[in-house]
């Protein structure tokens, strides 16, 4: 009996915070969820750090530039295993 009392004392008071949450969501002004990606942190912005995704695109974007395709050179007949 002193086991079910803890377990329902405990879903009490995670339904509450739940609850409490829901509350000042709904309440705040233009409540919605807040932003924890690193996108949404204005100083990791300023100091230029993005996330993984992100840092990957650029990366790979960066890397595209670099190659210069119109002086790639094709000769038939060549072995580049030699």
């Amino acid at each position: 009996m002193e086991f079910l009392k803890i377990i329902l004392l405990a879903v009490g008071l995670l339904a509450f915070a739940i609850f409490a949450m829901a509350i000042r969501i709904v309440l705040k002004k233009g409540g919605r969820f807040p932003n924890t990606h690193v996108s949404g942190n204005r100083h990791l912005k300023r100091n230029g750090v993005y996330c993984a995704q992100t840092q990957d695109k650029l990366a790979q974007r960066s890397a595209w530039k670099e190659v210069k395709y119109d002086k790639v050179l094709f000769v038939p007949g060549a072995n580049p295993k030699k």
